[in-house]
C-alpha cells in the first residue's frame, strides 16, 4: 500500500487563502460589534461633502452633476439659482450615498454671457455652491462638431509636428558636435514639456474630489508610463537589432512620448470649447501650433546617423501629432477631469523615460553631468528651454 503524495499546488492555495479568510472574519466582527457606537461616534453630525462637474446649459435649463465625496449619506432638499429657490429633478433621486453621483436638471431662464450661481441645500442645512462664470449654451455633439475638433487637432498637432520633421535633411548633415547639441536641445524641449505637464496635472489632481485621490492617480500614470515605455524600448531595440540602429527605436519612443503629451493638449482645447470658453480655446490653438513645431525637431534628432525614408517620417509624425485629434474629441465631447489627470500623468512618465533614453545615447558610459556641462550640451539644453519658454508664453 503506497502513501498518498500530497498535492503541492493545493497546499499553496490553502496557504494563500487562509489570511484572506481570516481577514473576512475580522471585517464581519467589526461590522457586527461596531466599536464606534460605544464611544458615541454615531451621535456626531454627519460629514457632508459635495463636488460638482461643469454645468451643461440648454435653452431655459441648467444641468450639472453632483458627487458625494463625503463618508455619510447626503440628502438634497432644495436648489437655489442666484439666491432664488427653483424646482429640480434628479436622475437617481435626492439621496446620495458615498461615491454616488446624480445629474440635477433645473428649469431656469439663464442669460447668455451672465454669471449664475447654483446652490445645493442638503437636509441638514449645509450649502454647496457652483459658479457658472459665463453662461453659454453647451454645444450639441454632431457631425459638424466632430469634424471641427478633427480640424483643430490637425492644425495643432499633426501639421506643426510634420513641419518640424522637415528639418531632417539638416539634422542628417550634422557632425558629432552638432549632434550632441541637437540631442541636448531635444532634452531641453522634453524637460520643459515634462515640467509643464506635471504642473498642470498636479493642479488638476488637487481640485479633484478627495475620494478620487488625484495625486496618487497622477503618480500611477507617471510610473506606469515610464515602466511601460522602458519595456517597449527594450523590445524595439531587440527586435530591430539585426536590421536597424537604435536611432529609429529612440525616435519612435520620442514620438510616443510627445504624442501622449499632445493628447493632453487636445483635451485642454476640446474642454475649453465645450465649456464655452471660445477665447481661451482660440488662444490655445495658436499657442500650441507654434509650440508643437519644435516637437518635430525633437523626433528626428535621434535619426541623425540613420537613413530615414519619407514613409518612416510620416509614421513618426502621425504617432507624435495624431493623438491631439483624439484628445480634442474626448475633451470636447466627454471631458472628465479624472481622465485628464490620468493622461497628463501618463504623458509626464513617457517624456521622462524618453529623456533617460536620449541621455543614455549621449552618454553610454561615464559621468552624465560632466558631459552635460560641456559647451555643446549646455548650449543645446539652454536653447531648447528658451524655445519652449518663448512659444509657451503664447499659451499661458
Amino acid at each position: 500500500m503506497t502513501a498518498e503524495i500530497p498535492n503541492p499546488i493545493g497546499r499553496l492555495c490553502l496557504i494563500a487563502l487562509a489570511p484572506l479568510v481570516l481577514l473576512g472574519v475580522l471585517l464581519v466582527v467589526i461590522i457586527q460589534t461596531w466599536p464606534g457606537d460605544a464611544i458615541g461616534v454615531s451621535q456626531h453630525p454627519p460629514v457632508e461633502e459635495l463636488s460638482f462637474s461643469a454645468a451643461k446649459l440648454r435653452p431655459n435649463e441648467i444641468s450639472l452633476s453632483v458627487f458625494n465625496d463625503g463618508p455619510d449619506t447626503v440628502t438634497i432638499s432644495q436648489i437655489q439659482v442666484d439666491d432664488a429657490y427653483w424646482a429640480f429633478t434628479s436622475d437617481v433621486g435626492t439621496i446620495l450615498s458615498h461615491l454616488q453621483s446624480a445629474r440635477l436638471t433645473i428649469p431656469y431662464p439663464w442669460v447668455e454671457g451672465e454669471q449664475h450661481t447654483v446652490r445645493v441645500v442638503t437636509s441638514t442645512g449645509a450649502t454647496f455652491d457652483h459658479e457658472i462664470s459665463v453662461a453659454v449654451e453647451t454645444p450639441q455633439p454632431d457631425l459638424r462638431y466632430f469634424l471641427a475638433f478633427t480640424l483643430i487637432g490637425t492644425y495643432v498637432g499633426v501639421i506643426p509636428v510634420a513641419i518640424g520633421l522637415l528639418w531632417f535633411p539638416l539634422v542628417a548633415r550634422l557632425g558629432r558636435t552638432g549632434l550632441a547639441f541637437l540631442l541636448s536641445l531635444t532634452v531641453g524641449l522634453l524637460l520643459f514639456l515634462m515640467v509643464d505637464a506635471g504642473q498642470e496635472g498636479l493642479e488638476m489632481a488637487l481640485v479633484l474630489p478627495e475620494s478620487y485621490q488625484g495625486v496618487m492617480l497622477f503618480g500611477f500614470g507617471v510610473f506606469g508610463a515610464y515602466l511601460g515605455l522602458e519595456s517597449l524600448g527594450g523590445w524595439l531595440r531587440g527586435k530591430r537589432q539585426a536590421t536597424a540602429t537604435s536611432g529609429w527605436a529612440l525616435a519612435l519612443l520620442v514620438a510616443i512620448g510627445i504624442g501622449l503629451h499632445n493628447f493632453g493638449e487636445g483635451l485642454a482645447i476640446g474642454a475649453a470649447f465645450a465649456l464655452g470658453e471660445a477665447g481661451l480655446g482660440t488662444l490655445l490653438i495658436v499657442g500650441f501650433t507654434l509650440h508643437n513645431t519644435t516637437e518635430g525637431l525633437a523626433i528626428v534628432a535621434p535619426l541623425a546617423r540613420d537613413r530615414a525614408k519619407i514613409g518612416q517620417l510620416v509614421k513618426l509624425g502621425v504617432v507624435g501629432g495624431a493623438p491631439t485629434i483624439v484628445g480634442a474629441w474626448l475633451g470636447g465631447l466627454v471631458y472628465s477631469p479624472l481622465w485628464a489627470v490620468m493622461f497628463l500623468g501618463i504623458g509626464v512618465g513617457a517624456i521622462a523615460q524618453v529623456v533617460v533614453q536620449i541621455v543614455r545615447q549621449l552618454v553610454p558610459d561615464g559621468p552624465v553631468m560632466r558631459f552635460m556641462s560641456t559647451a555643446p550640451a549646455l548650449s543645446g539644453l539652454s536653447v531648447g528651454f528658451v524655445l519652449m519658454y518663448a512659444t509657451g508664453m503664447l499659451v499661458g
